[in-house]
């Protein structure tokens, strides 16, 4: 059983524990990227409020949502002027704009960069997209595995001569989208504090998954890399960073990439006199066959047995059902469960400002739309109710 958060640990509107707590966040609800970029900030203590339509966002919404944690949802029908002089409200209080539309669908909303910094000078303008906002592509649909695709990304991943393997959205979305996002909206507040002026984000995958991949442009540079799937020493192609089959069918990862982690590795398993040396390139075939036999030895749990807390860099492949109860990530209490789900705390730690989880996930779009248009300080929220401006669910 996974520890609950504790009430004490449960946050008001507004009352962020982590070290961003008083930044204030208005986010123009899409999917994906940009919702996993405001919940990273909410769970640092920001004051998100996230602006949907009514009804929501498709793949947005629903209870189990946890990319929504940590904000109110707000239903606003943006195509209403109302609506929108609204969030531009909210923007004349606020630190921060994050919006993850095509370029170009809030400037005909009315709600650009230059409304918002028409009404706030100061405020930061994160704009999430897959293409960016110039380009041949830039008005194009696209989802994560096409973004990583044109990028070199997504060509070597796997071990698969044939075709590549894609790794869910985590590269795209994820890594190159919503945790560049973050950086940029970090650093361009630090540089508002100095300036005073506000400034737009133009965060794109297809940019962020580029840079992730710099460790392969300098590998290309020194002329050692090969543009086939499993042929080089981080991708499969070394026998000693690889994945092996256990006798019940389960995986172990081996990164046993150092001489002296090559060496625990080999006597552990029992094959240090048999094996292939760490440096011998022309036996890695045989060197990865003797692996791929030992390994069908014994079962995952044995093994883990055998190889867990050592200097061999060898783990146990977990699914997410037993990840989240593995020993080591239930002392750090990296997984919790909060409000009846399961779900990761935020990362990372902090000494003195802890970060806490705050809301669950909206059950519906405009959920908290009285109260958290109160909280924030706009004027007459029941007759923008009764007016159909805004929808509280």
């Amino acid at each position: 059983m996974l520890p609950p958060m504790s009430d004490e640990n449960k946050i008001e509107l507004g009352r962020g524990t982590g070290p961003l707590r008083g930044v204030k966040v208005v986010e123009i609800a899409g999917i994906g990227p940009g919702p996993h970029a405001c919940m990273i900030l909410a769970d640092l203590g920001a004051d998100v409020i996230r602006v949907e339509r009514p009804g929501g966002q498709m793949l947005a919404g629903g209870a189990t949502m946890t990319l929504n944690r940590g904000r109110p949802s707000v239903a606003l029908d943006l195509k209403n002027p109302e609506a929108v002089a609204t969030v531009l409200e909210l923007v004349r209080g606020a630190d921060v704009v994050v919006e993850g539309m095509r370029p170009g669908v809030t400037e005909r909303l009315g709600l650009g960069p230059e409304d918002c910094l028409a009404v706030n000078p100061r405020v930061v303008y994160g704009r999430m997209t897959g293409w960016g906002q110039h380009g041949p592509l830039a008005q194009a649909a696209g989802h994560d595995m096409n973004y990583i695709a044109i990028t070199g990304a997504l060509h070597m991943m796997g071990q698969t001569p044939d075709r590549p393997q894609f790794p869910a959205n985590l590269v795209g979305d994820f890594g190159g989208g919503s945790t560049y996002l973050v950086i940029g909206i970090l650093a361009a507040l630090l540089e508002a504090r100095v300036s005073g002026q506000g400034q737009v984000i133009d965060a794109a995958i297809v940019d962020g998954t580029a840079h992730l991949n710099a460790m392969t442009a300098a590998f290309a540079a020194s002329g050692g890399y090969r543009e086939e799937r499993g042929a080089n020493l981080l991708d499969g192609g070394a026998p000693f960073y690889d994945i092996y089959e256990t006798a019940d069918g389960r995986h172990m990862s081996v990164g046993a990439l150092e001489p002296q982690f090559f060496d625990t590795l080999v006597t552990l398993l029992g094959v240090k006199d048999t094996c292939p040396g760490q440096g011998d390139l022309d036996r890695y075939d045989e060197m990865r066959a003797v692996l791929t036999a030992t390994f069908k030895q014994r079962t995952q749990a044995e093994w883990v047995q055998l190889f867990e807390g050592t200097d061999a860099c060898v783990a146990g492949i977990l699914p997410f059902s037993e990840a989240v109860h593995h020993p080591h990530l239930v002392a750090r209490g990296t997984f919790v469960e909060h409000e009846g789900m399961v779900q990761p705390q935020p990362a990372p730690r902090f000494s003195r400002t802890e970060a806490t989880l705050g809301l669950p996930p909206s059950a519906m779009a405009g959920q908290h739309t009285r109260d958290a248009l109160t909280a924030w300080g706009i004027a007459d929220v029941d007759g923008l109710l009764d007016r159909g401006v805004a929808v509280q669910t």
